[in-house]
């Protein structure tokens, strides 16, 4: 157990963070997962809103250092690859 106040401290901020970081990665995963409902159900329309949505968090989650960058590309550009093979069927 650390003895320096500073110390302390750090950890009580750590704790805080974590939790702040935490509620964000389960959003972001919460809405994959509706996203994916969506285009298991055919409904392209929610599905292409939904997506301007997930795109803007995975973006401020990427510019808050919560997930890289490369990782918030990477989803959008899946679940973005996801819509547009739905459509072409």
């Amino acid at each position: 157990m650390p003895i320096k106040h500073a110390a302390l401290k750090q950890i009580r901020k750590d704790r805080v963070r974590q939790e702040r970081n935490q509620a964000i990665r389960s959003e972001l995963k919460t809405l994959t997962k509706r996203m994916h409902a969506l285009l298991d159900g055919q409904k392209l329309d929610e599905a292409t809103t939904l997506l301007q949505l997930v795109a803007k968090r995975y973006d401020h989650a990427a510019s808050k250092g919560i997930v890289h960058r490369n990782t918030a590309a990477r989803y959008k550009s899946r679940l973005t690859l996801h819509i547009n093979r739905r459509r072409s069927k």
